[in-house]
């Protein structure tokens, strides 16, 4: 008795299971549209960096900042993602903002590249600002 009540939970367990398939997605890095930062840092000081983007659509969804960093270069751009099989209207969403803070850690002169999307080619483009961190 006990193991076709075993066999009976087991089955039961096994069937209430959905064999859906999971919701898939596509992952984008946006461009950057327009950006505001200090005209200079001072080392071990929090400042606030504001960015604007625009959504191609209403179906992506904010992923966060891309964020790159390597040696005094910061590479910056915004992660976004759309669920796959969405039917989306064409109608552009409002810009959206968004803000982070860096705290330079060295003084000397940061670069920052913005990401302004792909040229003709399929070859990234960026905007480079270079920012001095004093003591």
């Amino acid at each position: 008795m006990k193991k076709i009540a075993l066999f009976l939970v087991l089955m039961t367990t096994l069937l209430s299971c959905s064999l859906d398939e999971p919701d898939s997605y596509t992952y984008y890095v946006l461009p950057i549209e327009s950006y505001t930062l200090p005209e200079t840092f001072v080392k071990g000081q929090s400042h606030e960096i504001k960015l604007k983007y625009q959504k191609p659509t209403a179906c992506y969804i904010y992923g966060g900042i891309y964020y790159y960093s390597e040696n005094s270069t910061r590479t910056i751009g915004i992660n976004a993602s759309v669920k796959n099989g969405e039917n989306c209207s064409e109608t552009l969403p409002p810009e959206t903002e968004v803000s982070f803070n860096f705290t330079p850690t060295t003084a000397g002169v940061y670069t920052f590249k913005f990401y302004k999307g792909e040229d003709d080619a399929g070859e990234d483009e960026f905007e480079e600002v270079e920012i001095t961190v004093t003591e």
